[in-house]
């Protein structure tokens, strides 16, 4: 039984650390990360992702710090009407993930 238990915690422990290390960054964060020049401005990350899907519309965006990496995520439709997710790396705009969303 005490093997369970400690299983339990080890398993929740590391459930919990993964989930804690990619942070929403909110509006007024983001901002000021761009001001400082920490990341890119949010019109060169947007064009970086319809680059990629030219004739898109983007639907939605996110910004997240991912391990001390500042990752922008936007999901966007295509000219085809197919959903994608991108992930870029904010501070030079280069595209991490693109995948089509099930």
């Amino acid at each position: 039984m005490k093997k369970l238990a400690a299983l339990f915690a080890v398993t929740a422990l590391a459930a919990t650390a993964g989930i804690a290390q990619a942070r929403d960054l909110g509006p007024d964060e983001a901002l000021k990360l761009r001001d400082a020049g920490t990341i890119q401005s949010f019109e060169k990350l947007n064009a970086a992702a319809l680059a990629k899907h030219p004739g898109g519309t983007i639907n939605e965006t996110e910004l997240e710090e991912e391990y001390g990496r500042h990752i922008y995520q936007v999901e966007l439709r295509d000219a085809q009407g197919v959903q994608w997710d991108l992930e870029l790396d904010a501070t030079n705009g280069q595209i991490l993930k693109d995948h089509q969303d099930d």
